[in-house]
């Protein structure tokens, strides 16, 4: 009874072993650019290209050129909240980043720096006033403030039968001018996906 307990011990561990060699990890490096799929979820080609679409949108609007007719410069944005009301984890801080992105390399706006950003900053321009020579330190007072602040939320509805789903995003954004809580531009983008398990035929 014992050697027949060993014998199945030993043939389990031999198809442990066996299994292990023949399902192995693999790494590739692709280009961040290329578009890949896997779980259908919200993903970095998602937030670039929505961000990119979107502020083109906003910048082509006719609030931008009347800013500039009004006041004879550039309006200086910056981006606030974007709030994920989905059901599952957005990296909502690249998504920023993305329009922030969009924004500047635009060469339209300026875009001044979040709460966070500008707290860093006053910590090394207050450490300057100390350590630094008089004629390179940055001297107080000289921040840009924002014309308008861009805010918005994203959110989804699931669809699910069996192996089959489908993912319905959507996002909306708001322009607000902030001296005169004006709402200058309302954007909105839309994405559907649909995902299904393949089924293996014998």
């Amino acid at each position: 009874m014992k050697r027949c307990a060993l014998w199945i011990t030993v043939g389990v561990l031999a198809l442990m072993v066996l299994a292990a060699g023949c399902s192995r990890k693999v790494v590739s490096r692709v280009d961040p650019s290329t578009t890949i799929d896997l779980s259908g979820y919200w993903n970095d080609t998602d937030s670039r290209l929505v961000a990119e679409e979107m502020i083109a949108d906003c910048l082509s609007r006719p609030w931008k050129g009347q800013h500039v007719e009004k006041r004879g410069r550039r309006p200086s944005v910056i981006v606030g909240q974007i709030a994920n009301k989905t059901s599952e984890h957005i990296a909502v801080t690249t998504f920023i980043s993305d329009i922030e992105r969009a924004f500047i390399n635009s060469g339209d706006v300026q875009v001044v720096a979040s709460a966070a950003e500008r707290e860093q900053v006053r910590d090394e321009r207050e450490d300057q006033q100390t350590f630094a020579s008089p004629e390179s330190a940055k001297r107080w007072g000289r921040e840009k403030g924002a014309d308008y602040m861009l805010s918005g939320v994203i959110s989804s509805i699931t669809d699910q039968e069996e192996g089959e789903r489908v993912v319905y995003y959507q996002v909306d954004l708001t322009l607000i001018d902030l001296e005169e809580n004006t709402k200058v531009w309302l954007g909105q983008k839309k994405i559907k996906k649909y995902i299904a398990r393949k089924r293996f035929s014998g």
